[in-house]
């Protein structure tokens, strides 16, 4: 499938497919014209790759983890241990926005005390 092809499936800018591809997050043929041709494989790969950026990963942990995959050295106890790791991530950046909401809501009592709007002048 061509680059431009598989940007559209996958809603994505062809940019960022050569990027995961400079990364070597993914591979592509080559066709005799010089154009890239990702095998239904790869395409599974990139699906793959933003499914993980949406949940959180970077870029270097989905290539550790894309990396195993095509080694076939990823095992199910690699993959608990990098999602657990991940969830205890979320977990404290989730706290860090509690903290950060609670003091936000004293700033904002500060100002206006009544919960009534607040003046800009």
């Amino acid at each position: 499938m061509q680059i431009g092809d598989v940007a559209t499936q996958l809603g994505v800018s062809t940019d960022t497919i050569r990027f995961y591809e400079k990364r070597g997050l993914v591979r592509s043929d080559r066709r005799a014209n010089g154009y890239r041709d990702f095998p239904p494989a790869a395409v599974e790969l990139l699906r793959l790759i933003r499914l993980a950026q949406g949940l959180g990963f970077t870029l270097a942990e989905i290539a550790q983890i894309t990396h195993s995959l095509t080694d076939a050295t990823l095992d199910a106890d690699a993959v608990a241990q990098l999602l657990r790791a991940k969830i205890a991530e979320l977990e404290t950046k989730a706290a860090d926005m509690l903290r950060l909401r609670d003091l936000l809501q004293a700033r904002l009592a500060d100002v206006c005390p009544l919960g009534l709007g607040v003046r800009t002048q």
